[in-house]
């Protein structure tokens, strides 16, 4: 049937109907009066969403941009960072820096396991010159479903005392609580396609005080991504360049959605729904790549399948047989996990749905290691239970 296909994967994610209408819209001047009445609201409830009274920058581009945009914005050429990898995405950062002619000093932990917080502590500690000038940390690592302890982190940079934290939020923002003025956070960065519920197309990048003030000491050539623009442009409710108008029309009411249900509901959904799935894989007997549920992330579930089942395979039995699309591994993790995706618009029956389905896959791929209809009781007894 067409116009079926689902999405559990970390990105895109479904998008609400009304979101999609919202789209619909025909489109008004994006230096409007209109249209600033519109960025306004959307700027107060993004400074909700991040528990926040400082600016929350919108930004036309991907999570990846709004990254980028906070490293060159926050260094110099040359400056020491501690860059956080124990993923796909933490090495992207450590890439990134190294680009922009930074020094990345790598505080690593293998695949599916946190970032030892210990570390970094000792190496902020240590450094009695204050010559390191951020620290940069993946909160959740999407490439292995490991939510690394930002909390912790962030209380030893504030201790630092010069260095400022660049988080990379992009599926951790509105999927788990990241209180940005409680932890001292500087910068902040997030993704449209992810827990906001609408397309691609948007980032979000929120400044602290120490984070401007970073901004303006920074040596680094930048023009598109000159975080002072967007400040001066925020101040009348606009951005300094084109404002992709219809996805704000989509934020405007994905917006309204989350503050209806409230952070405490909408960290307490995306728990269950992070709960549950681990509760089906585990009573199909697969295996879960990040093994500690105190790391998990709430964003995405990774799976070690049957050793005899391909993920390729896994993957294109799904879609073909149920149109559920789910992730494959990254990195070095490719061919050797798949990822089901938790975050945005989804609810308890389409997390029992995607079990049900991976159940008649792999019945379908000849694995019978798990009673027909456990993993969708598992998945039952934590959402509803």
């Amino acid at each position: 049937m067409d116009d079926k296909l689902f999405l559990m994967i970390p990105g895109p994610t479904p998008i609400p109907e009304r979101a999609l209408l919202a789209m619909a819209k025909a489109p008004v001047g994006h230096r409007s009066s209109e249209f600033a009445r519109i960025m306004a609201e959307v700027s107060d409830n993004l400074r909700w969403l991040h528990q926040t009274r400082s600016d929350v920058l919108i930004l036309a581009s991907s999570g990846t941009g709004a990254l980028e945009a906070a490293i060159v914005n926050a260094c110099s050429p040359g400056d020491r960072v501690l860059v956080g990898a124990n993923g796909k995405f933490g090495e992207r950062w450590v890439e990134v820096a190294r680009a922009f002619g930074l020094k990345p000093e790598v505080i690593s932990a293998p695949y599916g396991q946190p970032l030892p917080t210990d570390a970094f502590q000792a190496a902020l500690a240590a450094d009695t010159d204050k010559a390191i000038k951020a620290v940069i940390v993946t909160h959740s690592e999407t490439s292995t479903g490991v939510l690394n302890d930002l909390g912790t982190i962030a209380g030893y940079i504030r201790a630092h005392g010069e260095a400022v934290s660049i988080v990379d939020a992009v599926t951790s923002l509105g999927a788990a609580n990241v209180p940005v003025d409680e932890w001292g956070l500087d910068f902040v960065g997030s993704g449209s396609q992810k827990a906001y519920m609408i397309p691609p197309g948007l980032a979000f990048l929120a400044v602290s005080e120490r984070g401007w003030q970073a901004v303006e000491r920074s040596r680094s050539p930048r023009y598109y991504f000159d975080l002072r623009g967007y400040r001066k442009a925020l101040k009348k409710n606009n951005t300094p360049f084109t404002t992709p108008v219809n996805l704000v029309y989509a934020l405007q009411v994905t917006l309204q959605m989350l503050k209806a249900e409230g952070l405490e509901g909408l960290f307490a959904r995306h728990t269950r729904l992070r709960d549950g799935t681990r509760a089906a894989i585990r009573a199909l007997g697969l295996g879960l790549f990040a093994p500690d549920d105190t790391f998990a992330s709430t964003a995405i579930t990774a799976v070690i399948p049957p050793p005899d089942i391909p993920c390729d395979k896994l993957r294109a039995t799904l879609k073909k047989n149920y149109d559920i699309v789910i992730a494959g591994g990254q990195g070095e993790m490719e061919g050797q996990i798949v990822r089901l995706g938790h975050l945005g618009f989804v609810s308890e029956r389409d997390v029992l749905t995607a079990i049900a389905a991976l159940e008649g896959a792999l019945h379908t791929l000849g694995y019978d290691g798990f009673t027909p209809g456990s993993g969708v009781a598992a998945a039952s007894a934590v959402l509803f239970g």
